[in-house]
C-alpha cells in the first residue's frame, strides 16, 4: 500500500518523542481489547503444575498422587526439556537482574555457612534436600519468562495454588480448639497454619492484579479466589497472618493508582465480609492480643519469639562471619543455646519462627546484610520501574495495563510476605524466590516493551548487556535469534 507523501512528511518532520507517541498508538489501536491468554507450550505447563504442586502441596492429600512423586517427576521433566530446547528459554542473562543476583548471594552464603556451621551434615542435607531445588525452580521461572504472557502464565499458576491451598483450608481442614474457647486449623498436612498466611498474603495481591485485565469466567473465578483466601484467613487464626491482611489492604489503598478508589474499597469491604463470615469462635478475641504484645506468652516464654530474636541475635555475634550454618537454627537450640544452662528449663529443638532471623543467625552478618536487602529490593524495584512507565499504559491494551499494575501488585504482594514472614521460618522457603524470579521476567518484559516503542532494536539492547555469567546455550540461543545481516549475526 502506497503511503501519501504529505503524511510521510507530516510525520518525518515530527520530533524524535512524536514520532515515538505515534507508533506507540499505533501498537496499542492493533491490540486494544485483546485477551491475555495462557501459553501451553511444554516447558510453560510443566513449569504450571509444578508450580501447584510446590505451592499448593495438593497431592499430599491424594495418596496416589503423592506415591508418583510428582515434585520430582515434574522438576526433571521441566530441566529436561529446557536443557534440550534452549529456545525456550529466555536469552537474557537473568543475573544482570537484581534480584537473582541477590538470589545468588544468598545461594553462595548458603553453602559457605555449612562446613563452618555447627553441623555440616544438616546443612549439606538441607541444600541438596530442599534449597538447591528451590533455587533452581526460582531460576527456572525467572528464564522461562520471554514475553507478556510467559508471565501471565506464571503469575496464574501462583493464583490458582493459593486458590486450592484456600479451598482446601475452608473445606477440608478441620477447626481445633485452641487455648480455650478460641478455635483454629491446626496440625495441617501441608502447612502450619501461620506459614498458610504467607503464600495467602502473596496469591491475594495477584489475585487482584489478574481482576484488573481478565474478564468472563476468569474473571469470576478470581473473585472466587479472592473470598476463599479471605475466608481461608479468618479459619487459619494466625495473628500473623491478620497483620499481613492488614498490610496488603493498606497497601493496596496507598499504592495502586490505576483503579478507582471506589473500586479499591469495595474490594476491600468484599475481603472482610468473607473474613468476618469465616471467623471460627474467638477469633477476634484472639487477634485482640495483638494489642497488648506483653500479655502474650511470646514476650515472656523462654521458647517465646522474643527470647528466640535474642538467641539468635546472640549466634549471629557469636559467629558473625558465616554464622552457625543454614538451617542449623533448630539445633543450636538443643546444642549451644544459653537455656540448656539451666536444668529447669525443657530443651527444645524449635525454629526461629522469624525469617530475618533466621538468615542472620545462620549466614551471619552477610545474611542480615543480603535477605532484607533481597525483600526490600522486591519491594522497591517495580515501583521505581513504574515511574519510568508511560502512563497511558494504565488504560491501554491489556498486556500493557498488565505489566503497568504487575509494578503496583508485585510490591504489595512482597509487602504482605515481609508481614507475615516476621512470625514464620521462610528464609529459605519457595516464595521470596519465586517472587525474585517473576520479578525478574517483568523487568526484562518491560525493558523489551520499551524498546520496541522507542523503535530500538531489542537483540541489539539484549547483548549490550551480556557479562561473563552467559553460558554457551544461553550464546548459541541468541545467535539463532539474532537476525542475518545484523551486527553480531550471521553473514
Amino acid at each position: 500500500m502506497m503511503r501519501e507523501p504529505g503524511a510521510v512528511a507530516v510525520r518525518d518532520s515530527m520530533p524524535p518523542s512524536g514520532r515515538r507517541a505515534v507508533r506507540a498508538a499505533r501498537l496499542s489501536s492493533l491490540n486494544r481489547g485483546a485477551e491475555l491468554k495462557f501459553v501451553t507450550d511444554p516447558l510453560r505447563v510443566l513449569l504450571f503444575l509444578l508450580m501447584i504442586v510446590t505451592i499448593s502441596r495438593v497431592h499430599l492429600h491424594y495418596p496416589i498422587l503423592s506415591a508418583l512423586r510428582p515434585v520430582l517427576l515434574l522438576s526433571v521433566g521441566t530441566v529436561g526439556y529446557a536443557f534440550l530446547h534452549p529456545r525456550s528459554l529466555t536469552s537474557n542473562n537473568v543475573l544482570s537482574s537484581g534480584p537473582m543476583r541477590m538470589v545468588a548471594l544468598i545461594a553462595l552464603l548458603g553453602c559457605l555457612s555449612a562446613p563452618f556451621g555447627i553441623s555440616l551434615g544438616n546443612s549439606a542435607l538441607f541444600i541438596l534436600d530442599s534449597f538447591s531445588k528451590t533455587l533452581a525452580f526460582a531460576f527456572l521461572i525467572a528464564l522461562a519468562i520471554r514475553n507478556v504472557r510467559d508471565l501471565y502464565t506464571m503469575v496464574w499458576s501462583f493464583v490458582l495454588s493459593a486458590g486450592i491451598l484456600s479451598f482446601f483450608a475452608v473445606f477440608v481442614f478441620k477447626l481445633e480448639p485452641s487455648f480455650g474457647d478460641y478455635s483454629r486449623l491446626a496440625e495441617l498436612y501441608t502447612y502450619d497454619s501461620n506459614d498458610l498466611g504467607v503464600l495467602l498474603m502473596i496469591g491475594l495481591p495477584l489475585t487482584l492484579l489478574l481482576l484488573i485485565v481478565d474478564r468472563g469466567i476468569k474473571r469470576w473465578l478470581l473473585a472466587a479466589n479472592l473470598i476463599l483466601i479471605s475466608a481461608a484467613m479468618a479459619r487459619s487464626g494466625s495473628r500473623g497472618g491478620f497483620l499481613g491482611l492488614v498490610a496488603v489492604a493498606i497497601a493496596g489503598l496507598v499504592l495502586v493508582n490505576g483503579v478507582s478508589v471506589a473500586k479499591r474499597t469495595s474490594v476491600l469491604i468484599v475481603a472482610m465480609i468473607a473474613l468476618a463470615f469465616a471467623a471460627p469462635p474467638g477469633y477476634w478475641k484472639q487477634m485482640g492480643t495483638i494489642l497488648a504484645p506483653k500479655a502474650d506468652y511470646n514476650y515472656s516464654s523462654v521458647d517465646g519469639r522474643t527470647a528466640l530474636i535474642k538467641r539468635g541475635l546472640g549466634y549471629m555475634a557469636g559467629r558473625p562471619i558465616f554464622g552457625i550454618g543454614i538451617w542449623n537454627f533448630a539445633k543450636a537450640e538443643c546444642t549451644i543455646s544459653p537455656k540448656i544452662e539451666d536444668p529447669s528449663i525443657g530443651v527444645k529443638c524449635i525454629a526461629p519462627h522469624n525469617s530475618v532471623i533466621q538468615a542472620a543467625a545462620e549466614l551471619g552478618v552477610p545474611g542480615l546484610i543480603a535477605w532484607p536487602s533481597l525483600l526490600i529490593g522486591l519491594l522497591i524495584g517495580p515501583l521505581r520501574l513504574r515511574r519510568k512507565l508511560p502512563p497511558a499504559w494504565r488504560r491501554s491494551t491489556n498486556d500493557l495495563r498488565f505489566l503497568y499494575a504487575s509494578t503496583t501488585f508485585f510490591p504489595i504482594a512482597m509487602c504482605g510476605f515481609a508481614v507475615t514472614s516476621f512470625f514464620v521460618t521462610f528464609a529459605f522457603a519457595d516464595p521470596i524466590y519465586l517472587m525474585a524470579g517473576l520479578t525478574t521476567g517483568l523487568y526484562a518484559v518491560v525493558r523489551a516493551q520499551l524498546a520496541a516503542e522507542s523503535g530500538a532494536t531489542p537483540v541489539a539492547a539484549v547483548a549490550s548487556r551480556r557479562g561473563r555469567f552467559e553460558g554457551w546455550r544461553v550464546k548459541r540461543s541468541e545467535q539463532r535469534l539474532i537476525p542475518a545481516g545484523h551486527p553480531g549475526g550471521g553473514a
